[in-house]
């Protein structure tokens, strides 16, 4: 099957760079976006202002061409920086002292990548489309644009690149053999804000994304350029305490002065915002196929969408526009062939990173907050710097390695999970812990177990 046309729906991050990495393989594409262009009309605004680009966001971007249109706004954080009840503050570090997630603005990356579409003589814009249907044997869609009227897109393929409440996955549920599921996680979020200093710095250590860990809810806040800071809180929808039953301004005050005094004073109208905004849903999905009659295929959230406690959405995505643009050499272009091999590629290590990103909810809204957790990290970190060849943390796995399946990521991270418990079990491993026997016995561990996993 020749194809020579492609229509993307959605004009996100992943949408876009899906769109340039068709155009750069010799396709003509039309991308199609029902909101207004988000570089002249602010749809951002408190939703998703940032994100965590890490190595594998990194290496998809730069095998695509477009490295440089993330590179400008991008700030490295080097450490989780806990802010304890007490007032009290601990740091966690996210790997070796050169590893770092960087914190991106949605906006920013999202705007630069329509921009290098914009410049691409293989690429059409338009927004102000909104998707009605779409034929899954002949890839046709059909738009309402702003005047009201209708209109019907012929191409060759399409792409659902409309996030995680697609309109073009919904239009699949009709198809033999979908198989789908959406789960609600008990959490809600919404974003509050940290204003700069007078002199444009920041309040806070811009590099290290900074977490208020309360067991069943937190506060989390990332650095911006211009020196201010995006936290979102992430609480129970309903139960106490909970956005259910917060609705007064004295009770959303005393909230914030229990939980987060040392965050009360830096926050910008955080009763007021609170009280204003709607709390936002968290949610995975789950889908198989991924493609339908070799002419459409989901990508990015409308295929995989996650819960962002691992910071690894967009990345995910990326790895999907990356993986799939191999594929296209691969298999010269035979579309079906690609279809096949994305879908069976990609599904396994999707449905890893869902489950790791549920798991990281725990561990940063409670775990990091606890001594013997720090303890724990402590301890792994040590070992990984002394047999690097033997041992990498889950973490630095899933985030510092682009080559590494997030499906294997997790495999051998489930093992050095089960290592881990038998060394922190053993008797005084507080004070002995850097005692060269306990290095020993964690080797001996490791290498029975994880061995035996390779």
């Amino acid at each position: 099957m020749t194809a020579k046309t492609v229509t993307v729906i959605g004009a996100g991050p992943v949408g876009t760079l899906l769109a340039i990495s068709l155009a750069n393989k010799g396709y003509r594409v039309g991308v199609y976006e029902g909101r207004p262009d988000s570089r002249k009309t602010d749809i951002y605004q408190g939703k998703s202002i940032n994100i965590a680009l890490s190595d594998r966001g990194w290496s998809s971007l730069e095998k695509l061409g477009v490295v440089d249109a993330a590179k400008t706004s991008a700030i490295p954080m080097y450490q989780r920086a806990i802010h304890n009840l007490d007032g009290s503050q601990s740091a966690i570090p996210y790997g070796r002292d050169d590893e770092a997630i960087w914190s991106v603005s949605r906006a920013g990356i999202n705007h630069s990548l329509l921009d290098i579409a914009e410049a691409h003589p293989a690429i059409t814009l338009h927004f102000q489309h909104r998707l009605i249907g779409i034929d899954l044997e002949t890839a046709e869609a059909r738009f309402q644009i702003d005047s009201g009227d209708e209109i019907q897109v012929q191409a060759d393929l399409a792409f659902g690149a409309d996030g995680a409440n697609s309109r073009v996955r919904r239009t699949a549920h009709e198809f033999p053999r979908f198989s789908y599921s959406q789960s609600y996680m008990e959490q809600c979020y919404i974003e509050l804000n940290i204003a700069p200093n007078e002199d444009g710095s920041c309040k806070l250590d811009p590099h290290a994304l900074h977490i208020w860990p309360r067991k069943d809810f937190m506060l989390i806040a990332l650095a911006n350029p211009d020196g201010s800071l995006t936290c979102t809180l992430f609480m129970n929808f309903r139960g106490e305490p909970s956005f259910e039953s917060l609705r007064d301004e004295n009770a959303v005050q005393a909230f914030f002065e229990e939980y987060f005094p040392s965050a009360l004073g830096l926050l910008e109208n955080p009763v007021e915002t609170f009280l204003s905004r709607e709390p936002a849903p968290l949610f995975l999905v789950q889908v198989f196929p991924w493609s339908f009659s070799d002419k459409v295929a989901l990508i990015g959230d409308a295929a995989h969408a996650i819960v962002p406690f691992y910071g690894q959405g967009m990345n995910c995505g990326f790895e999907d526009c990356a993986t799939l643009d191999s594929l296209i050499e691969e298999h010269n272009h035979d579309w079906p062939q690609i279809f096949k091999a994305y879908e069976n590629q990609r599904k396994p290590n999707a449905d890893a990173i869902a489950e790791l990103s549920k798991r990281n909810f725990v561990e940063m809204s409670d775990l990091s907050g606890d001594p013997m957790f720090q303890l724990r990290k402590k301890i792994e970190a040590k070992f990984s710097e002394r047999f690097p060849e033997l041992w990498k943390p889950l973490y630095s796995m899933v985030t510092f390695s682009a080559d590494l399946p997030y499906a294997e990521a997790l495999r051998l991270g489930d093992r050095q999970e089960q290592v881990m418990d038998q060394i922190m079990a053993l008797p005084h491993i507080e004070r002995d812990w850097n005692e060269e026997q306990v290095m020993n016995q964690l080797r001996d561990l490791a290498t029975a177990s994880l061995g035996a996993a390779a």
